[in-house]
């Protein structure tokens, strides 16, 4: 890709490195023109990418890349075009927050480095330039083509990774990214973090301590155990105060309260309930006999 500039002073190495700053030479930081050269060049490659893989809109620009921590690998032929040197293309990559699916279905939350950006101008595919840019960014971030994502890859760029890095297998996302299986075998254990998805039938509670509360409640004999209908309470004075939120509404012990004294349910046999029941009933005989109506 050519310019009406001398992409040279622009740019002092075949590849260069550009970050939020818009710096890629010493000369392009001491000389604000320069920048402003800069980041046409970065609009128009944006462009010329957007284009090539049917997208609506740009996602490489140079006031994106001032907002966002990413890194743009810029290559040029600085021979062509007379001497005054030729864009080849860029590569960017960024970290990111995914939450991606392993083969078994699994929410995983990892943040990985991630390909977001790929050109290589028309004229010049198919000559090598796409194979060393990538491989530079390899070997400057010291990683391995598996343990990268990609966002939303064109065929081009897939057949290019199945071609070199004989990456083929890929994991079906719900998202944009693309990872390969071997992304989720040879990532360090720390760098990935199963995440449980929130299910709406034992919202605010894991089904770990719904369980426990099922299993204490039914170890309490009746009436102090809950109800079988989720929607039914048992309101008592006994019952403790309910918390905020929402949490389970639980009914203490309480066997003296003259409340359950009377009540005409059928009891337990075993139940303190019946036990005060039984001891007022031989006290009441108990003062009849001796004359105390």
């Amino acid at each position: 890709m050519e310019f009406p500039f001398d992409i040279n002073q622009l740019f002092s190495e075949r590849i260069s490195i550009l970050d939020q700053n818009l710096i890629a030479s010493r000369q392009s930081k001491e000389k604000p023109d320069l920048r402003v050269k800069i980041a046409t060049v970065l609009d128009e490659l944006g462009k010329a990418s957007a284009k090539a893989q049917d997208l609506p809109a740009p996602i490489t620009s140079a006031s994106k890349l001032q907002f966002q921590k990413h890194q743009l690998y810029l290559m040029k032929d600085g021979e062509s075009s007379r001497g005054r040197g030729v864009v080849v293309g860029f590569l960017k990559v960024g970290y990111k927050k995914l939450f991606l699916l392993d083969r078994n279905g699994v929410h995983i939350e990892v943040e990985p480095l991630c390909v977001l950006d790929f050109y290589i101008a028309e004229n010049l595919q198919r000559h090598g330039y796409g194979l060393e840019l990538f491989n530079f960014m390899l070997q400057h971030q010291n990683v391995e083509p598996v343990l990268l994502a990609y966002d939303r890859p064109s065929t081009k760029l897939l057949a290019f990774l199945a071609r070199h890095y004989n990456l083929r297998q890929s994991v079906p996302q719900v998202n944009n990214f693309v990872a390969f299986e071997d992304f989720f075998h040879k990532r360090a254990v720390s760098q990935l973090r199963r995440v449980k998805k929130s299910d709406g039938d034992i919202k605010p509670y894991s089904l770990m301590e719904r369980e426990a509360v099922r299993q204490e409640q039914r170890t309490l004999p009746w009436p102090f155990a809950a109800p079988l209908s989720p929607h039914r309470s048992v309101s008592s004075q006994c019952s403790q105060s309910p918390s905020a939120g929402s949490s389970p509404r639980r009914v203490l012990p309480c066997v003296t309260h003259p409340a359950f004294a009377g009540d005409s349910r059928e009891q337990s046999p075993h139940s303190p309930l019946m036990d005060c029941c039984r001891t007022r009933r031989s006290n009441s005989l108990s003062r009849s006999q001796l004359g105390f109506n």
